[in-house]
C-alpha cells in the first residue's frame, strides 16, 4: 500500500516548497554559524519574501477566482500599520523578538481579514471594472486615514515609527510565513473549496446552477487574500523602521498585479518567480541608478517588463517557450518513463492477434459477401 501512496504523490506539488527551504536553509546555516553575509542582501531577501506573500496571496483573487482587486496594498497598510502600532507597545514589555513578532503578525492579520470581509461583503457583489474602482477606492482611503491620523496614534504624514527586528532572523522567519502561505493557498486551492473557486471563475452562472454559493466562496478568497496582504504589512514593519502610508498607493497595488499577471494568471510558481525578480530588479536599479541616473530607473524597469510581456506572449516564441521551460525541464528529470527508447513490447501487438489480416490483403482483395462471412466465423452451409 505504501509504494501505491507514494506514486500518487506528484513531486511538481511541492517543488517551491523544496526550493524555498533549501535556499532558506543555507542563508540561515551561513549568518547563524558566524557568516556575515551583506547588510543589503539580508534586506534584499526580507523584501522578496514580503513580496512572495503578496503574490501568491492576490493569485487567489485575480488567478484563481477571476476577479480585478487593486487594492492589495491597503490591506497591506493596514496590516503595517496596526502590526506595528502593537510591536511598539509591546517593545518596552517584551522586546522586539520572536514573541512580540509573533502577537504583532495575529493582530495585523486580523484586523487586515476584518478590512476584508467589511469591503467584501458590497464589494465582491460588483464585477470587472467596477470592483476594480472600489478596491481601487479602499486602498486610497485607508492610505489617507493613516496619513491623516496625529503623532501620538499612528505618526501622520511622518509615519509611524516601529522597532526594526534583527535582520539575522528577520529573513529566517519571513521565508517560513512564505511556506506557511503556500501550505494555505495551494492546499485551499486543491480541495473541494478551491474547485468551487475556480468553478465560478470560469461560469459564474452555471456554478451558482449547480448549488455554490458564490457569495460565500467570494467573500472567503478575498478574505483569506486580505489576511495574508496584512501578515505581509506586519513583516514589512519589522523591516523598516518607519511605516509612512505613501508607500501603499495605487503604485504598489499595480506592482503587485504586475506579479502575479506576468507569472500566469492561476500559477503559484509563476507568481513567486516573478516576484522575486521584480523585487530585485527594482532593488537593484534603486541601488546602482544614483544621482542623475535615478531618473532612468522606470525607464529600464518598464523596458525590461515588456520584453517580459513579448517573451511570454509573441506567437513567434511559442515552440521556444514549450521547448526550455521550467516544466518541460521537471519532466526530463522525473518522467524519464516517457522515453520512447524505454517503452516494452505491447502485448498486445498486432502480429500475435489470430484475427489478423495482412495490410496489403486488405488493399488488394475485394472481399465478397462469402468471404466475409467466412472472417466472421459465422459462415456454412445453406
Amino acid at each position: 500500500m505504501m509504494p501505491n501512496k507514494l506514486k500518487k504523490i506528484k513531486i511538481k506539488h511541492y517543488i517551491n516548497y523544496v526550493v524555498i527551504g533549501i535556499m532558506t536553509a543555507v542563508f540561515a546555516i551561513i549568518t547563524l554559524t558566524g557568516g556575515r553575509l551583506d547588510s543589503s542582501l539580508l534586506y534584499l531577501l526580507e523584501k522578496i519574501a514580503i513580496s512572495i506573500i503578496l503574490a501568491v496571496s492576490l493569485s487567489l483573487v485575480v488567478g484563481f477566482l477571476g476577479e480585478l482587486s487593486l487594492g492589495h496594498a491597503g490591506f497591506m497598510c493596514v496590516g503595517a500599520y496596526l502590526g506595528g502600532k502593537v510591536s511598539a507597545l509591546l517593545a518596552d514589555v517584551l522586546g522586539t523578538g520572536f514573541i512580540n513578532l509573533l502577537i504583532s503578525i495575529v493582530a495585523g492579520a486580523a484586523v487586515a481579514a476584518i478590512c476584508g470581509i467589511i469591503i467584501g461583503i458590497p464589494a465582491l457583489r460588483l464585477r470587472g471594472d467596477y470592483l476594480a474602482i472600489v478596491t481601487l477606492a479602499f486602498g486610497e482611503i485607508v492610505k489617507s486615514i493613516f496619513q491623516n491620523t496625529s503623532s501620538e496614534s499612528f505618526g501622520g504624514a511622518l509615519g509611524l515609527s516601529t522597532p526594526r527586528y534583527d535582520k539575522k532572523w528577520l529573513f529566517i522567519y519571513a521565508f517560513l510565513i512564505v511556506l506557511l502561505t503556500l501550505a494555505v493557498v495551494q492546499n485551499f486551492i486543491r480541495s473541494k473549496h478551491g474547485r468551487a473557486v475556480t468553478a465560478i471563475r470560469d461560469n459564474e452562472i452555471a456554478a451558482r446552477a449547480t448549488g455554490i454559493n458564490v457569495t460565500k466562496y467570494k467573500l472567503l478568497t478575498f478574505t483569506l487574500s486580505a489576511t495574508f496582504a496584512g501578515i505581509a504589512g506586519v513583516l514589512y514593519s519589522f523591516s523598516n523602521y518607519t511605516v509612512q502610508s505613501v508607500k501603499f498607493g495605487y503604485n504598489y497595488s499595480i506592482e503587485i498585479l504586475v506579479m502575479v499577471v506576468l507569472g500566469g494568471m492561476g500559477s503559484i510558481n509563476g507568481s513567486i518567480l516573478v516576484a522575486a525578480l521584480i523585487t530585485f530588479l527594482n532593488t537593484k536599479l534603486a541601488t546602482i541608478l544614483t544621482g542623475d541616473l535615478a531618473v532612468l530607473q522606470n525607464l529600464i524597469y518598464a523596458v525590461i517588463l515588456i520584453g517580459i510581456v513579448i517573451y511570454n506572449n509573441a506567437p513567434a516564441l511559442k515552440n521556444f517557450r514549450n521547448t526550455y521551460n521550467f516544466n518541460a525541464l521537471m519532466k526530463k528529470l522525473f518522467k524519464r518513463e516517457d522515453d520512447p527508447s524505454r517503452v516494452g513490447d505491447d502485448t498486445a501487438k498486432w502480429d500475435v492477434v489470430p484475427t489478423k489480416i495482412e495490410m496489403n490483403e486488405v488493399l488488394s482483395i475485394d472481399l465478397v459477401p462469402q468471404d466475409m462471412q467466412d472472417l466472421t466465423g459465422k459462415g456454412g452451409d445453406k
